[in-house]
């Protein structure tokens, strides 16, 4: 894997706002990539992968979270399936599938998640009650964010 390689896909990640990427080729070389790590990882990934050891730009950290979430939150959460956009309703003139109080059940619409110019429906894998919207509409969000709260 070329340098020029690499640099693309820093590249990607920035546009898509990922924090890490992990990739194995066929021919064993194994590339991980994380936002915010410090030089001597990144320089030791790299080593790893038999790269040259040429500066390397170290990605700003992720800005954290504005508000802090409760300690013990009641319930389960919903988290995200994938990487894309969340969107609370189907087009921006169309009503939000669900509302905090809203009770939903299994299989009901909770958002959509664009991804690569794709619309993914969100489905609720159990029924209740929503008690908190996580994510704001129109936000990127990352594998395993969390989405709702259901209780």
């Amino acid at each position: 894997m070329e340098l020029d390689q690499i640099r693309k896909i820093v590249e990607l990640m920035q546009e898509h706002e990922l924090s890490y990427f992990d990739m194995t080729t066929a021919d064993g070389t194994h590339l991980r990539l994380k936002k915010g790590a410090d030089l001597e990882s990144l320089r030791g990934a790299l080593a790893a992968a038999s790269f040259s050891s040429a500066p390397v730009a170290q990605a700003p950290a992720a800005a954290a979270p504005a508000a802090a979430a409760p300690a013990a939150p009641a319930g389960s959460e919903i988290n995200s399936p994938m990487v894309g956009t969340f969107y609370r309703r189907a087009s921006p003139d169309a009503p939000e599938f669900v509302k905090v109080g809203d009770s939903v059940s299994v299989g009901q619409t909770l958002c959509i998640i664009e991804a690569m110019k794709v619309m993914n429906e969100i489905k609720a894998e159990k029924s209740g009650t929503i008690t908190a919207v996580v994510v704001e509409d129109a936000t990127p969000v990352q594998f395993g964010d969390v989405l709702f709260r259901i209780a």
